[in-house]
């Protein structure tokens, strides 16, 4: 990987880390709504309004979250 001349190490090492954790939230936003699902078909003793928000809220980490954190970290904003 060819890095800029221009553009300090730390920048990349900022960009790499929040690139994982834009990636990890929305992995743990799909883990989230497979634990809903997995509660809704019974695999854990939970009321089924448990598994509906886990569903929401994972579907709001994974898809809203990650937008607005990258909205936020945007360097064209600068």
């Amino acid at each position: 990987m060819a890095t800029d001349p221009t553009r300090p190490p730390e920048d990349e090492t900022r960009a790499r880390n929040r690139f994982m954790v834009i990636n990890l939230m929305r992995i743990g936003g799909v883990a989230m709504i497979l634990f809903g699902i997995a509660v809704l078909q019974g695999l854990f003793d939970l009321p089924q309004w448990i598994a509906y928000a886990v569903i929401v809220l994972g579907m709001v980490e994974t898809f809203v979250m990650p937008q607005l954190l990258a909205r936020a970290w945007s360097s064209n904003r600068r």
